[in-house]
């Protein structure tokens, strides 16, 4: 198992929707989707292969990286009997378990996301391979010389969201680039100093392994927030009600905007697209209002019965004007709104925007949580 074939599978363009130099016909469509299709088959069971391999990997390391912990605490409690050269050792072992523990669950992240993100188009693509079908049946009924008929509408709007998530994908590699990434390399820098120290002035050393050890744990920190929002784990293993708690919470620490949220109606798990997507268009409205409506209170509602989910997001900030906002998140290819009401109306849902300049936001949306 290697990252470079992880790469490959990040860089190869199986989300590149086919272009045309004019509108395709319906025939046109259905053979560029069905090559698609079969070419996201053969990715997820790749995926599949390699999401096992590095689930394996990491509870290796992470036993491993227990082990480590133990004895550096040991010799933490001993430091004055235990031999430089040992602490040397142990130190380096650890730092190194902890950055490949750390490389080898992001890397199950990234596959775990591909995966879910594959799923979704493969499925998109499904039902267009199925209209396709039925186009191509009407149109060889009619006559065989009709004219092009236009790009399905579906497949349209699913273009529009892999644009706005590749774009994203680049807003969070940035991201990794001024933050953890940075920081690793000024932990690297550190040790190396701790590295010359040992030899030469040991009482000093001491003190710059001490202040090593709070900078990895102030990075480690911040690299567990960045995964949080990149793809909270607790999602996945306690569901969508505590992972929405602990997001609100921590919002309301970073920001300083009062945030309430009031879970109501059946505590249940929902299938995982569901929940994914409810967790995201909430975490996106969170992050608008922090940066965008200047408000001071927000209020989250989320209420679940046997067949939907339906959520609110309300705050008295600036407020917007609905149909120029619309129109500059299309126009910007980003995860805005049009993107999100295109998720959420794809997976069968609806979503509303009640929004006026000085009037504060409302935001309603709901989808189908039947299993």
């Amino acid at each position: 198992m290697s990252l470079q074939r992880l790469q490959r599978l990040e860089e190869e363009p199986a989300n590149k929707a086919p272009q045309e130099s004019g509108p395709p016909t319906p025939a046109q469509v259905m053979e560029q989707t069905s090559q698609e299709y079969e070419q996201i088959q053969k990715e997820l069971t790749e995926i599949q292969v390699l999401e096992k391999q590095s689930t394996s990997e990491v509870e290796k390391l992470a036993q491993k990286n227990a082990q480590l912990t133990n004895k550096l605490r040991s010799m933490e409690d001993n430091i004055d009997t235990v031999p430089r050269q040992d602490i040397k050792e142990t130190y380096t072992a650890a730092q190194e378990s902890q950055m490949r523990l750390f490389m080898m669950r992001g890397q199950v992240e990234q596959l775990q996301s591909r995966q879910e993100n594959l799923r979704r188009f493969s499925d998109s693509l499904r039902k267009i391979l199925d209209i396709s079908q039925g186009m191509v049946a009407t149109s060889s009924a009619v006559s065989t010389e009709s004219s092009p008929g236009p790009l399905p509408e579906q497949s349209a709007g699913i273009i529009r969201i892999i644009d706005a998530q590749e774009n994203e994908r680049q807003h969070l590699a940035n991201q990794l680039h001024d933050g953890p990434a940075q920081s690793l390399t000024n932990l690297i820098l550190q040790a190396e100093i701790c590295e010359r120290l040992f030899d030469t002035n040991p009482v000093r050393a001491r003190t710059e392994l001490t202040e090593l050890k709070d900078a990895v744990t102030t990075t480690f920190q911040k690299v567990r927030e960045f995964i949080f929002d990149l793809r909270p784990m607790m999602l996945d293993d306690l569901g969508l009600n505590p992972t929405l708690k602990k997001s609100v919470e921590d919002y309301e620490q970073k920001t300083g905007i009062a945030c309430n949220l009031t879970i109501t109606g059946k505590d249940q798990r929902m299938p995982s697209h569901a929940e994914v997507t409810i967790f995201r268009v909430i975490q996106h409205l969170l992050n608008n209002v922090k940066n965008h409506a200047q408000a001071s209170h927000i209020q989250v509602q989320l209420n679940v019965d046997e067949s939907k989910a339906k959520a609110v997001v309300e705050d008295d900030g600036a407020g917007f004007d609905v149909v120029e906002a619309m129109a500059a998140s299309r126009a910007r290819k980003t995860l805005g709104l049009s993107s999100m009401q295109e998720q959420v109306e794809m997976l069968g849902g609806g979503i509303k925007f009640d929004s006026a300049p000085g009037n504060g936001t409302r935001i309603e949306f709901w989808l189908p949580v039947g299993q």
